[in-house]
């Protein structure tokens, strides 16, 4: 998409903000929360970019940016379509790289109120500190990439951000599943082992856990911390690679209440809009459609 400053188009169109805008509308909601959102500082989202671009090993795939466009401009197609709270979701790929984000994060979230104040971190001795005085400041969301970051969530260094993140009740948004490409530390054992030190952990399962969808959907029914994001779920792009099984699908009504919406916006291949319709295709009815897409995060996050 274009770039406003350019003198160009906006990067949404008058009928993607109708459609949106019809959907919660139509539900009788105030609008959307969208818990799985990026904004980062301008150097690293190019370099994310550049990365898609290249359809590296972690993409595996073409993956066109659908709202490649400045900061303003994404932050107002967010506004257009009634996003009421996202997050500003920052992640590391190595040391003294973490507490930097979280100081531009906090900065991002002061000027932009419909942006939760989000934190990071990775696995290093300061780790601790800097996430305490994340808390401290206000920080109401926390991003783990467990693929990008190439790190355990158990290692020992996480033990105080753990420990931390339990008992202050954050919730942190985590991308544990091997997809679209497993790492070294993704999948569910990691997760099932940190869940049974820390079980107040309040963890939100990027992606719903793709691929290991089903043993995701257990831990999120064995504890009641855990919540499932729908971040790329169901859209027909990943559909075509990692289809949910159609067996489990009514079984998303009993976790219904920890279901939250995610778009991953702006790095997405297609319209906001189909983010939105893959859930309503679903069937499983406009009371669980309302509590996906914003009920339940308000809840959450106290909106």
């Amino acid at each position: 998409m274009n770039d406003v400053e350019s003198g160009e188009s906006a990067p949404f169109s008058a009928a993607e903000t109708a459609q949106v805008r019809t959907f919660w509308e139509a539900l009788g909601l105030p609008g959307i929360v969208d818990v799985h959102t990026h904004f980062m500082p301008r150097p690293v989202m190019d370099k994310v970019w550049a990365y898609f671009d290249s359809a590296g090993p972690m993409v595996g795939r073409e993956w066109p940016i659908t709202y490649r466009a400045d900061e303003r401009s994404r932050a107002e197609a967010l506004d257009s379509f009634g996003v009421r709270a996202y997050s500003s979701l920052v992640y590391p790929h190595k040391p003294d790289m973490a507490e930097w984000l979280n100081g531009w994060a906090a900065d991002f979230a002061t000027t932009h109120e419909r942006c939760l104040h989000t934190a990071t971190f990775y696995p290093e001795p300061s780790a601790t500190a800097y996430v305490g005085r994340a808390i401290e400041s206000g920080a109401r969301i926390v991003k783990a990439h467990i693929q990008v970051g190439d790190y355990s969530p158990l290692d020992s260094m996480l033990d105080g951000v753990w420990s931390q993140l339990a008992e202050s009740r954050v919730p942190v948004v985590i991308h544990c599943g091997s997809g679209p490409a497993p790492g070294r530390f993704t999948g569910p054992e990691p997760i099932r082992s940190l869940m049974h030190r820390f079980p107040d952990l309040r963890l939100v399962i990027a992606h719903m856990g793709t691929p290991e969808y089903l043993d995701f959907l257990d831990l999120a029914e064995s504890y009641d911390s855990v919540h499932l994001d729908t971040t790329m779920s169901f859209t027909d792009f990943s559909e075509a690679d990692a289809p949910y099984p159609r067996d489990a699908i009514d079984r998303l009504r009993g976790v219904g209440h920890k279901i939250l919406f995610g778009s991953d916006f702006p790095n997405i291949p297609y319209g906001y809009p189909h983010a939105l319709e893959a859930l309503a295709r679903l069937g499983l009815g406009d009371d669980w459609l309302r509590g996906v897409v914003h009920d339940n995060a308000a809840r959450l996050f106290g909106l």
